[in-house]
C-alpha cells in the first residue's frame, strides 16, 4: 500500500500528532488552536479528511497516525524527484548543493551511505 498524499497544511498538522500520539482529540484541537490558529471545526475537517485517506484514525476520542513521518518523507521526496528532476538522485543532488553547501560531516555521510549500499 503507498502512502496517500499529505498536503502542506496536514503535514503541519501531523507533525503536531506525531508528537502527541496517541492524543485525545479535544487536546489535539487545543494544540492546533495554539500552534496553528486553527478553529475546532477545521482540526475536525483535517481529522475526517486524513480518515478518509487512511492517514489516521479516530477511536472513542483517541487520534493516532497510521503512517510514519519517515513514511511520509519518503514519497514526498520521491514524487520531487520524479517530477523535478526524471527520477535522477544525481540531477537532485547536484541541484542541491549548487544551493546548500556541504560540510566535510555531510560529505563523509554521503560517502559512507554509498558505501553501504554497495556492500
Amino acid at each position: 500500500m503507498s502512502t496517500p498524499k499529505i498536503f502542506e497544511s496536514e503535514y503541519r498538522f501531523m507533525q503536531i500528532l506525531w508528537e502527541n500520539e496517541p492524543v485525545n482529540s479535544t487536546q489535539l484541537v487545543a494544540l492546533c488552536k495554539e500552534r496553528l490558529d486553527w478553529s475546532k471545526a477545521t482540526t475536525y475537517t483535517v481529522i475526517r479528511r486524513l480518515s478518509e485517506r487512511g492517514v489516521v484514525v479516530n477511536e472513542n476520542t483517541m487520534v493516532r497516525s497510521l503512517v510514519t513521518k519517515e513514511e511520509v518523507q519518503d514519497t514526498e521526496l520521491g514524487e520531487l524527484v520524479e517530477k523535478t528532476f526524471d527520477g535522477s538522485i544525481p540531477q537532485f543532488l547536484a541541484a542541491f548543493t549548487r544551493k546548500a553547501k556541504l560540510k566535510k560531516e555531510d560529505v563523509e555521510a554521503l560517502r559512507k551511505m554509498i558505501k553501504d549500499y554497495e556492500e
